[in-house]
């Protein structure tokens, strides 16, 4: 399965990131590229604890349940919901949030899955460090795949 912590994945990931163009035309939702690249972002600060959250209390009851799709071999689908914690609707410049982006992604990988490990999702709960690997790569490929990368 694809994870962040697998360095080929990770690098094809980066590549599809350069091909990104600020004005690129969305194929689904309702954020340009820069802001995209800003709600990438505050997942992977979630993701490190930067922006700490707690789990909701849907996520408690049906996380077990969704859990494994989420996780499985399917992309992410089209214009799931995101939470207003992590909608970005506010004008963006592109080159700081790719900057910002790049950076928050070296650092997830360079601290490796044992950081990771323990720390709650939002609507999953608590993941293991191999868990976020996986997540954040599909999050990551769900938006570039919105713009058509």
């Amino acid at each position: 399965m694809m994870s962040l912590f697998h360095p080929p994945d990770c690098e094809a990931l980066r590549r599809r990131f350069v091909a990104l163009e600020p004005e690129g035309s969305r194929l689904w939702g309702r954020m340009d590229a820069a802001q995209m690249l800003a709600h990438c972002a505050k997942g992977l600060e979630a993701a490190m604890t930067d922006r700490p959250v707690k789990q909701v209390l849907l996520g408690r009851l049906v996380a077990p349940l969704l859990r494994p799709l989420v996780l499985g071999e399917k992309p992410l689908r089209r214009n799931a919901p995101t939470s207003p914690l992590f909608v970005v609707a506010d004008a963006r410049d592109f080159d700081v949030e790719m900057r910002r982006l790049a950076h928050l992604i070296d650092r997830f990988v360079q601290r490796g899955p044992g950081p990771a490990a323990g720390v709650p999702h939002l609507f999953f709960g608590r993941l293991s460090g191999h868990q976020w690997g996986r997540l954040m790569y599909k999050h990551l490929d769900h938006h570039l795949r919105q713009f058509g990368v």
